[in-house]
């Protein structure tokens, strides 16, 4: 039994197909195949029920790679000692990032590390939060960029800014003269939401208090903030926006945009990590990069109320 062996194990659990698997690990698909039948044969037991499409582990298969996974973080953290004591930025960093963050916080993020740590691979992947913290725990991940507090005792949080939170409005809206606006003027049959399973729908929903209204529905749900920007663009709706959305807007743009009364709705949008990482140097330097590229107005809660999420 070897780590590379683990590894392999470990790859086609995670993508559940071989030849995605073998892509990943850099080898064939036939060595691959070999590799685990070896370990399969060592350990005499069937890891993969290779006759399900896509393939899945055994019952005891189960059990296995999550023993592997346990194995190879352990290993891992001998290189991760050598690089925190060379104060190195090599290797990979795994990055957790939900949808309603990623459009407008990673292109600018992305350049400044790409452009001073080019030796640092960033693997990003947009995923919720739900989803972010199941990686975090099973080490499929190193940090997350999520909405908290998530109330996760296992879960590291560390707070990066506060985005304030806009009513964007069709011209054709009632509220398109406003210059601020109430949470009680917000019509739930005009409001375009993200779909379930997205932190910042139960934001919206507790920001407007639609949970406590019976007479709400829903036409449409997506799990992209442009697209309902666009929604409302197109009829006379509303939608609501965070405050790295609307950076970017023109003129005629930010005229739709109201901002609701004091004390201004915000979210906390923090970087998270398992209690027991390790990598520290890199996590550090991504949270300090992080902070150089958003406005320095939103590091600081000030006259913003932070809204609660219904995890």
């Amino acid at each position: 039994m070897t780590l590379t062996q683990l590894g392999y194990i470990v790859a086609l659990d995670s993508y559940r197909h071989f030849l995605m698997a073998s892509e990943k690990c850099f080898i064939t698909q036939p060595t691959l195949s070999m590799q685990i039948q070896k370990l399969e044969e060592e350990l005499g037991v069937k890891i993969f029920d290779r006759t399900k499409q896509p393939v899945i582990p055994t019952e005891i298969g189960a059990r296995i790679i999550s023993q592997a996974r346990v194995i190879l973080h352990e290993a891992s953290i001998i290189k991760q000692v050598i690089n925190n004591q060379r104060d190195s930025m090599t290797g990979e960093l795994r990055i957790g990032i939900i949808p309603t963050l990623a459009p407008y916080l990673l292109p600018p993020l992305f350049k400044e590390m790409n452009e001073k740590y080019p030796q640092l691979n960033l693997i990003i992947k947009e995923t919720i939060t739900e989803k972010v913290i199941s990686e975090l725990k099973s080490n499929r991940l190193d940090c997350g960029l999520v909405v908290t507090p998530l109330k996760d005792t296992s879960i590291k949080e560390e707070i990066l800014f506060y985005e304030e939170l806009f009513v964007y409005v069709s011209k054709n809206n009632a509220l398109y003269n406003k210059k601020y606006v109430l949470a009680s003027d917000l019509d739930p049959d005009q409001l375009w939401l993200l779909e379930e399973g997205h932190c910042f729908r139960s934001q919206i929903l507790n920001l407007c208090e639609l949970r406590r209204r019976s007479d709400f529905h829903f036409k449409y749900e997506t799990g992209n903030i442009e697209t309902l920007k666009r929604m409302v663009d197109k009829s006379d709706g509303i939608t609501i926006l965070p405050e790295l959305a609307v950076m970017e807007f023109t003129k005629p743009q930010l005229k739709l945009v109201k901002r609701l009364q004091d004390p201004r709705p915000a979210r906390e949008v923090s970087l998270v990590t398992h209690r027991n990482h390790l990598k520290i140097k890199q996590i550090t330097t991504l949270k300090e990069e992080i902070l150089k590229v958003v406005p320095r107005q939103m590091h600081k809660l000030q006259n913003k109320k932070v809204v609660e999420i219904n995890y």
